[in-house]
């Protein structure tokens, strides 16, 4: 008998000192698995950031092009390699 009073005792200071702390790890449980509504729209707004910003960096730059409008450009640079080139062998 003296051991089931220890026991308990001893689960409900542990139970206690869980929801009583709040330290970083049960808040994050908390905001992980509660499901309402507020922290499931700061979590897809955190993930949009995270992969949103890189990607907003990335295609900053110059504008992609299509692949005719690379080949068109090879084929000039192509024509004036060969023009300079044919020139300047006379």
């Amino acid at each position: 008998m003296g051991n089931e009073t220890k026991s308990s005792s001893s689960t409900k200071g542990r139970v206690a000192a869980g929801t009583a702390g709040g330290g970083f790890r049960s808040r994050m449980d908390h905001y992980l698995y509660s499901g309402e509504k507020k922290h499931v729209f700061a979590g897809i707004v955190i993930i949009s950031a995270i992969f949103g910003v890189p990607w907003y960096l990335m295609s900053r730059g110059s504008k992609h092009q299509s692949h005719q409008d690379y080949l068109e450009r090879a084929d000039k640079a192509r024509s004036e390699h060969l023009s300079s080139a044919s020139s300047s062998s006379k």
